[in-house]
């Protein structure tokens, strides 16, 4: 079945299920391998993709939950996402950065969404992520410098 998805402002229609996870589709199909994937349950953050604004777990949604949405992956461009990349550059935030795509996507969803949060609104967004090195303080360190820079 045809499905229109537009990511990262291009539309990009595919032959594919409509069940089949938006991750695989974009990874596989379209050919955008920043997302990534990590546990396939929702549960790690890694194929986190900004879906109208949010951050949503892209192993988990169906494409056909996800045709008419306006989609950026890591890829993307959006001024948050940009500003948080120059700020992980900066700090070095990454250790392994298998991570790191989902984590720039929450946190620009965060930004998004409360462009002056609290270390507590970093905590509690930023839970929604794993990160194996555990590189926490340096992602919150990076926000907090996106924010400052504005």
């Amino acid at each position: 079945m045809m499905v229109t998805l537009h990511i990262n402002g291009e539309k990009h229609t595919i032959d594919a299920s409509q069940d089949m996870p938006l991750l695989w589709a974009i990874r596989d199909i379209i050919g955008y391998t920043g997302t990534k994937y990590g546990c396939g349950k929702g549960l790690c953050g890694a194929c986190m993709v900004l879906m109208d604004g949010n951050a949503i777990n892209s192993c988990q949604l169906p494409i056909s939950n996800a045709e008419g949405k306006k989609i950026i992956t890591i890829e993307g461009e959006s001024k948050n996402l940009q500003n948080l990349q120059k700020s992980w550059a900066e700090l070095n935030v990454p250790q392994c950065g298998f991570c790191q795509p989902g984590q720039l996507i929450t946190a620009t969803a965060l930004l998004n969404s409360n462009p002056n949060p609290t270390d507590e609104d970093i905590d509690n967004a930023m839970s929604r992520n794993i990160c194996r090195c555990g590189t926490y303080q340096r992602i919150k360190n990076a926000i907090n410098l996106t924010v400052e820079n504005k």
